[in-house]
């Protein structure tokens, strides 16, 4: 088995460019060649992701009046550089040590963004600096304000070196009272901003409050139409960090990506995508702090690295509802090995857009500490859609105050542990099956260790589209405050599945199942009416 801490001793020199100004001399490859380990024990075929190669060309941003005082407004410095460099056919754009404050980035094809140690890249708290843009946000084709870092059909591209990117997310989020000490809140609540009617949500400007007003399903603004409205809320229209849409052979390497406005890294659509030894770090009250979401790409490996979220940690998407199937690009071909979620909504998540499909999904060996939930699937009538194909494996958990495992088709857009209790619909219908209707299907996870959680499993299907052929094997959740639940599924197999509760009695609970087995023992058919079990 690999180890991908050891992966820096298989890196070639592909590309080095040696630089030199102000008497220094430095020398860098363009990007790490990935061994071919990463690929060994792959449950499907997949062709090898390929990373962007560089030109032997480089300029730093200081040659272009680049100044480190964390006052100068870099922008201009950061574009004519990235230009430059673009019309000498590609290359390096360098960020030397220093603090440098800039507006938005915009990547073209064949640049490599490299952030030198101790590098602090941080984003303007100037929210005039970011233009009003058309874009993909939660799924939905709206309008957002312009990512701090962004590309758009670009090819060959990377942000490499040991920097940091700061999105300056505090001066754009809004935040929940109960995220907070009363000492915090109260000091927040000091600083500015405005607060909600009911005073349990603090907003940095009255723009922001304003747009959130006019959301009525998540964070897509209503009524919004000419451009002084939209201006007007500005500040609602958080960007994600980094934007990278409809792009191909795509590095980040070794940066640390943190403070979002809102999701951190979001790549859509896009082919080639390699992301190697990064760290992503939003604070935990962030609100749609998402550390990482793979939106309907193919050809992905994500390796070796370090995830701390608000929300979501490491999470596949492909759109939400008609938008999702009318794009119609599954998000598939996905390697996730040796990686660590710290807090967060849920380690490893797929969903709740997933309206395009999600299909060929590898998880291995990764480590999840404090993640409300450990793995995490999640969708909702109107979305359509189908998860398949997915294998997780050599899974460790700790600390985790839900599910270690959720199979969830009634998602209502709550974290977990926040809201009514989806296990119990109330409808009194049961709708047709139609291209509306989710469908989780195909999984298959073994080797989990999990200890210190909620509940240990939940699977909570439709009742006209049951959870499917779900496989667990080799599964240790030890004290767990309630057991295994599953509603609504068919044909989900448990070998060598070992639950301990904390609470003495049945741990194991079924409502409208077909074909259980659960080691030697096969449960035929159980109705809707909850029945118990010892597990």
């Amino acid at each position: 088995m690999i180890t991908f801490n050891t992966l820096r001793h298989w890196i070639l020199s592909v590309g080095i460019t040696t630089l030199a100004w102000s008497g220094a001399t430095y020398a860098r490859a363009a990007s790490p060649v990935i061994p071919d380990e990463v690929y060994s024990n792959l449950p499907f075929q997949m062709a090898k992701v390929q990373q962007p190669i560089f030109p032997d060309h480089s300029r730093s941003i200081t040659e272009f009046g680049a100044v480190a005082d964390g006052i100068t407004l870099n922008t201009e410095a950061f574009a004519q550089t990235i230009e430059a460099v673009s019309q000498k056919g590609g290359g390096t754009v360098v960020v030397p040590a220093g603090l440098w404050l800039t507006g938005p980035i915009v990547l073209k094809s064949n640049i490599n963004l490299h952030l030198e140690e101790n590098a602090l890249v941080l984003f303007t708290a100037d929210h005039t600096q970011y233009p009003i843009i058309n874009t993909s946000f939660e799924g939905l084709e709206t309008r957002r304000c312009q990512s701090p870092i962004s590309a758009n059909g670009a090819e060959n591209i990377a942000i490499t070196g040991k920097g940091v990117m700061d999105g300056n997310g505090d001066t754009w989020r809004p935040v929940k009272k109960s995220k907070m000490t009363s000492t915090q809140w109260k000091k927040l609540v000091a600083s500015g901003g405005i607060l909600n009617e009911k005073g349990d949500m603090w907003y940095p400007s009255e723009g922001s409050l304003k747009g959130a007003n006019a959301c009525k399903e998540f964070n897509v603004p209503e009524g919004i139409e000419t451009e002084e409205e939209w201006n007007s809320i500005r500040d609602w229209l958080r960007p994600v960090l980094l934007s990278f849409i409809k792009c191909k052979k795509v590095m980040l390497e070794g940066v640390t990506f943190k403070n979002s406005p809102s999701w951190c890294l979001h790549p859509l659509s896009c082919e080639d995508l390699t992301i190697y030894n990064i760290s992503v770090s939003n604070p935990w009250y962030s609100q749609n702090g998402d550390a990482l979401d793979v939106e309907s790409c193919n050809r992905v490996l994500v390796l070796d690295s370090s995830f701390d979220a608000g929300d979501d940690g490491i999470c596949i998407k492909s759109g939400k509802d008609e938008s999702g199937r009318r794009r119609g690009e599954p998000c598939q071909n996905v390697i996730i090995r040796n990686n660590v979620v710290l807090h967060g909504h849920g380690g490893f998540v797929v969903g709740s857009e997933m309206s395009g499909g999600v299909k060929n999904i590898y998880v291995d060996n990764c480590t999840f500490l404090g993640t409300d939930v450990g793995l995490r699937f999640k969708s909702t009538r109107g979305r359509g859609g189908i998860v398949e194909n997915i294998h997780i494996s050599n899974i460790n958990m700790i600390n985790i105050p839900n599910e270690a495992l959720i199979f969830d088709l009634f998602y209502g857009g709550n974290a977990p542990g926040e809201g009514g209790d989806s296990n119990t619909p109330k409808e009194e219908t049961v709708p047709p099956v139609t291209e509306e209707t989710p469908a989780f299907r195909d999984i298959f996870i073994k080797n989990v260790t999990a200890k210190n959680v909620g509940r240990a499993i939940l699977f909570n299907g439709l009742p006209e589209m049951p959870i499917r052929n779900i496989f667990l094997e080799n599964v240790t959740i030890s004290d767990a405050k309630d057991g295994v639940t599953l509603n609504r599924s068919e044909n989900a197999t448990l070998k060598n599945v070992k639950i301990t509760t904390t609470n003495e009695g049945d741990n194991l609970k079924m409502m409208g199942v077909t074909n259980i087995t659960i080691d030697n023992k096969k449960y035929d058919k159980i109705g809707n009416k909850t029945e118990s079990y010892k597990f």
